[in-house]
């Protein structure tokens, strides 16, 4: 049952205990504040006292289930279960607010190393039920996020070279788990014409310079904070962008810069493209979620 819970709600193992310790301890504080104020009614019990006292049930639930979420951090979980129950009690269709009821947008994040953006994209949606990480797809053994995704719970999908580039690019098992968006985090394959076929539109990733400036084969990581060092560029920065059939020449989405100092080296620049790929890319993905729509 448990498990059920958690794919329907399309939470982590943590969450779901925490989003049930919320129900419980919710429905609880409801409880002792309705019948304290039924104290004050001088009522008998009987058919009317019972009448009432699911009345303040109903009332005061929300209210006391929203403030045990906040504590617990699951604000945003209730935020939503809430306004999908008063919007349905209002007979009015939520638009587009997700919840627990309805198909999340599912992302599947590609990455290859350590995992850093990875860890900022799990932790920025976890408690989001409009958005869930449903897999994370590493073609490195042994990488960094491999470790990342099971301290989360987050399945990971480990890919070989012969059958992404010469079979379907995994295709299969990324439809089975309806992946609706791939996010390419530290991925340093390039993405196969096939894999971008079928989720054409819904493909970003994330490039440590500002394109089409030090993009292209073999502009990755240190590589390119060299060549901005050694070049003394003045700025430096993030690209988010669409992803196409060409190294790092999708569309672009988003950009945001840093200065570069003369006291500048490779690695404290690195530091910098870190904090600002930390700060932006999970914000920049679920606005990109919300504008683009899920693919059906």
């Amino acid at each position: 049952m448990l498990k059920k819970l958690q794919q329907r709600w399309k939470v982590t193992p943590v969450n779901l205990v925490l989003v049930l310790t919320t129900f419980a301890v919710g429905g609880s504080l409801c409880g002792m504040l309705s019948r304290k104020l039924m104290e004050y009614t001088g009522l008998e019990k009987g058919v009317l006292w019972v009448i009432l006292y699911i009345v303040l049930l109903t009332i005061t639930w929300p209210g006391a289930v929203m403030l045990v979420s906040i504590p617990l951090g699951q604000f945003r979980f209730f935020r939503n279960y809430i306004l999908r129950i008063f919007s349905r009690m209002a007979g009015k269709k939520p638009g587009n607010l997700n919840s627990i009821d309805d198909a999340p947008a599912q992302l599947a994040i590609f990455a290859s190393g350590a995992g850093s953006n990875a860890r900022c994209i799990i932790e920025h949606f976890q408690h989001n039920p409009e958005v869930h990480v449903a897999v994370i797809v590493c073609n490195k053994p042994g990488a960094g996020v491999i470790d990342i995704a099971r301290e989360f719970g987050v399945p990971v999908l480990q890919i070989e070279k012969e059958h992404f580039f010469k079979g379907d690019a995994y295709i299969t098992e990324l439809k089975a788990m309806h992946i609706t968006h791939i996010i390419m985090a530290g991925f340093l394959w390039k993405m196969p014409g096939v894999l971008i076929k079928n989720w054409e539109g819904c493909i970003i990733n994330i490039h440590p310079a500002l394109l089409p400036q030090y993009g292209g084969r073999g502009m990755y990581g240190a590589y390119v904070h060299e060549a901005v060092i050694g070049n003394k560029e003045k700025k430096s920065g993030i690209s988010i962008h669409h992803v196409d059939e060409i190294y790092d020449h999708g569309k672009l989405i988003f950009q945001q810069e840093c200065e570069v100092t003369e006291t500048d080296t490779p690695t404290s620049l690195a530091e910098k493209i870190h904090a600002l790929e930390h700060t932006y890319y999970p914000r920049v993905i679920e606005n990109f979620i919300k504008a683009k729509g899920t693919l059906n």
